[in-house]
């Protein structure tokens, strides 16, 4: 089995036991890859790795799919992450242009080949047609998530098209694969159409977005316990 799961909400949601039967199956059977997919940028992720309680991924995919990460060597993954970087426009370009918009505040975080910004529903709505003409100028694709995030990413890079890109790379089964998501960013993931869960308590967009895909369970429990 390969799971393939973000982390914030996710994962790393739900209440202790429920993180903790997850967390052990995965330890003790060795069949299950597991890949953390997830909006953090890889140093945001790293604590994790530290964290004795956490199961080690096989794969990362970071930046909302901008990054990807061998979990064994913790080394970029050739040569599918310098075909990302090849498309990416650069972060001082997006910046420059979203000065103009003073109501739209930049994320504090660290992060590569995605910029981020803050952006409330009612400016998001009345500044989209201007955002997506933005990003297209760009050559970039344009995600809005949790009614508050807004990624700014290489055009055809997502969580969705990253992950389906690295399972050919490793030469991994589809069919073998589950996803499980919260937010709108993991739409793309959920339907590339592998097996998939949006976890309880995740964003209604994604729930709207989702409901008449016949690959994707709503689930009842949130995080861990969803997955």
């Amino acid at each position: 089995m390969f799971l393939a799961t973000d982390l914030d909400g996710t994962f790393l949601g739900g209440n202790r036991a429920q993180r903790h039967r997850l967390y052990r199956r995965i330890a003790d059977d060795s069949s299950i890859t597991l890949a953390f997919v997830t909006g953090r940028g890889y140093e945001a992720v790293i604590p994790l790795l530290n964290d004795p309680m956490i199961p080690n991924p096989d794969f990362l995919i970071c930046d909302v799919g901008g990054t990807v990460i061998s979990g064994a060597t913790k080394s970029p993954l050739m040569p599918l992450q310098s075909d990302i970087e090849s498309g990416w426009c650069g972060v001082q370009k997006i910046v420059a242009e979203i000065k103009n918009y003073p109501q739209i505040t930049r994320q504090d975080v660290p992060q590569q080949r995605r910029c981020s910004f803050h952006c409330s529903p009612e400016n998001f709505a009345a500044l989209k047609p201007k955002l997506e003409q933005l990003a297209a100028k760009l050559d970039c694709d344009l995600i809005y998530s949790a009614d508050l995030y807004l990624d700014f990413l290489p055009a055809g890079v997502n969580k969705g098209s990253t992950l389906r890109r690295l399972m050919e790379q490793e030469g991994i089964d589809p069919d073998s694969c589950l996803v499980a998501g919260d937010t709108f960013n993991d739409y793309a993931m959920l339907a590339e159409g592998f097996s998939a869960v949006c976890v309880g308590q995740s964003e209604q967009k994604l729930l709207d977005a989702t409901k008449e895909l016949p690959n994707v369970y709503h689930a009842k429990m949130p995080g861990a316990g969803g997955i």
